[in-house]
């Protein structure tokens, strides 16, 4: 868990990208790509390669590409294409004219598998996907050359041409590298470099029934778009010994692959098999969903790319994989909404309470500050009447020793209006429930304040019944029960039983105040003492106004902090 915020100058890569600067490696030119798979949308783990790779590129003065990654036609969509550039655009980085995808490079490719084949390096293996997993080996034992490995130039180029043609069905044959069965590095044990995949490509159509592996297309296509620094993630570490050979071998321009600890999130699975997986099994509302770490689920949710920027370079970048309690990103949410967000008043669960003292019809117009915070916000005008609704849970009959809100006998202070004081209840006669409670009010202790000086324990939030708009709540907690459910396979456990059952709260009816009735999709705004909230972009319209909380003002992360330096 960090501790404190990571400068930029301080991590690993920046250090590697400076001396290559100082030493005028590739001419002293700094040029990163971020290369998302098509195949889902983009998550909180993204933002931080994002982040990095076009935070690089404009701290050293160079370039980030965009590259889609579109080499598996069955799992990929022009939707997730758009998605993609939407939540980067979000995030507030542009790559120019510079969007290419891995499709643009195929007849290139297909060239150079051609002449490693002519160079005696790559074959066409008839294995199947079973039988090459069983004879790649194991970490303990080496593995065992194809029965097909050493097939004649001319028999190779023949087949590999026939499987460009669309002769053979999918899983017939494969073509391999030819390299090292017996290495230490399973990835270097003769790895596929294309396979037959009968699939429309969303870009190319049905030009090509054979595509390359990611292996493959990878290290090649930073070279053909003359990248410096291909910053990846650890898993592909043992990858880069490929990444090397295949860009060696063919006698390219070669770009320095650097590998940094991907982000883990608490109560998250960062997974795209997993949260593919949430989504098609119903367990949320789709990509979008406000519980949701893809990037349209938190904007959704209310989340702001100042405070996902924030967070990103809070975390830093290192080399070994950690946990980053989600603390960390609330907070850093808090911090940005408690500066931009508006105060305003709105009541979850309403107790009805009536002013008898107070004149009935009577209405008045009462200044409230639109954030204590940035005072050049300004202020708005909230209607006071003689029936208000306040938050249930602020009222017990009986309170305990430690209750300082209202109760029989007892004064409050109402957020901008009045001092109240509790001189009766009703309840409902079948349950014995409240239902509604009266009060009397100071007409002296108007904007909140006592002349005698006497003091209250509390002050309440509150809506006038009369002017009140209606508005659905959604209330959200973490996805997930355990902290890191991620790694429950490790266990043999499905991370599915780790699901929060009360993940979303719906409330169908609570009463805002009527500055409301201007509330536009996406808008944030601050419910005084309940959480930061945001207009439903999607859910929302004309006639139905929607909120999110998007996170509760209970800063666990400051408290941790505390803690941590005292």
């Amino acid at each position: 868990m960090p501790t404190k915020t990571t400068s930029p100058s301080q991590d690993f890569i920046r250090s590697i990208i400076k001396e290559d600067v100082r030493r005028k490696k590739n001419d002293g030119r700094v040029h990163t790509r971020f290369p998302p798979e098509p195949n889902g949308y983009l998550h909180i783990g993204h933002a931080k390669s994002i982040c990095l790779n076009f935070g690089l590129a404009e701290e050293f003065n160079g370039l980030c590409n965009l590259r889609f990654d579109d080499t598996n036609p069955t799992k990929e969509e022009e939707e997730f294409v758009e998605s993609i550039k939407e939540d980067i655009r979000w995030l507030g980085f542009d790559w120019g004219d510079r969007e290419y995808y891995a499709s643009d490079y195929f007849d290139q490719l297909y060239d150079w598998a051609v002449k490693l084949i002519r160079d005696g390096k790559a074959y066409v293996d008839h294995l199947s996907a079973e039988q090459i997993r069983e004879y790649r080996g194991t970490l303990t034992r080496p593995g065992k050359e194809s029965p097909y490995r050493n097939r004649s130039v001319e028999e190779n180029l023949d087949l590999f041409e026939r499987m460009k043609n669309g002769e053979f069905p999918e899983g017939v044959c494969v073509l391999r590298a030819k390299i090292d069965m017996a290495s230490p590095n399973l990835n270097m044990r003769d790895p596929v470099m294309y396979r037959i995949i009968h699939a429309t490509h969303h870009r190319t159509g049905d030009k090509w029934c054979i595509y390359p592996t990611y292996d493959f297309a990878h290290g090649q296509s930073d070279s053909i778009e003359g990248i410096t620094h291909s910053i990846c993630t650890l898993e592909f570490e043992d990858h880069r010994p490929l990444y090397d050979w295949f860009i060696e071998q063919l006698g390219i321009h070669h770009p320095q692959q650097i590998e940094f600890a991907r982000l883990n999130l608490s109560y998250t699975v960062l997974s795209k098999r997993k949260l593919s997986a949430l989504v098609e099994e119903g367990h949320v509302r789709g990509w979008d969903d406000p519980r949701m770490p893809t990037l349209s689920g938190l904007r959704r949710r209310g989340y702001t790319p100042e405070a996902i920027r924030d967070f990103c370079e809070r975390i830093g970048v290192a080399k070994r994989e950690s946990l980053v309690d989600i603390s960390l990103l609330e907070h850093c949410l808090r911090q940005d909404l408690n500066i931009k967000g508006p105060r305003v008043m709105g009541v979850l669960r309403p107790l009805r309470v009536v002013i008898t003292n107070y004149p009935e019809g009577r209405v008045e117009e009462l200044e409230a500050l639109n954030n204590p915070e940035n005072p050049a916000m300004g202020t708005r005008k909230v209607p006071f009447s003689r029936t208000l609704y306040i938050e249930r849970e602020d009222f017990m009959e009986d309170p305990p020793k430690k209750f300082y809100r209202l109760a029989p006998g007892r004064e409050v202070r109402l957020r901008y209006a009045y001092f109240i004081r509790c001189v009766d209840v009703v309840k409902d006669q079948k349950t014995g429930e409240v239902t509604e409670v009266h009060c009397t009010y100071d007409p002296e202790t108007r904007g909140g304040w006592a002349p005698d000086g006497r003091k209250v324990r509390a002050t309440l939030h509150w809506v006038s019944e009369k002017h009140a708009i209606n508005a659905e709540v959604r209330l959200y907690e973490h996805l997930f029960t355990r902290p890191d459910p991620g790694d429950a396979e490790k266990e043999s456990l499905d991370f599915r039983s780790f699901l929060n059952p009360a993940s979303m709260e719906v409330i169908p009816s609570c009463p805002v105040e009527p500055s409301l009735a201007d509330a536009r999709p996406g808008g944030h705004y601050q419910f005084e003492r309940l959480g930061y909230f945001c207009v439903d972009a999607v859910d929302s319209s004309p006639d139905k106004l929607v909120f999110n909380r998007t996170v509760t003002l209970r800063d666990t992360w400051a408290k941790i902090r505390r803690r941590g330096l005292e």
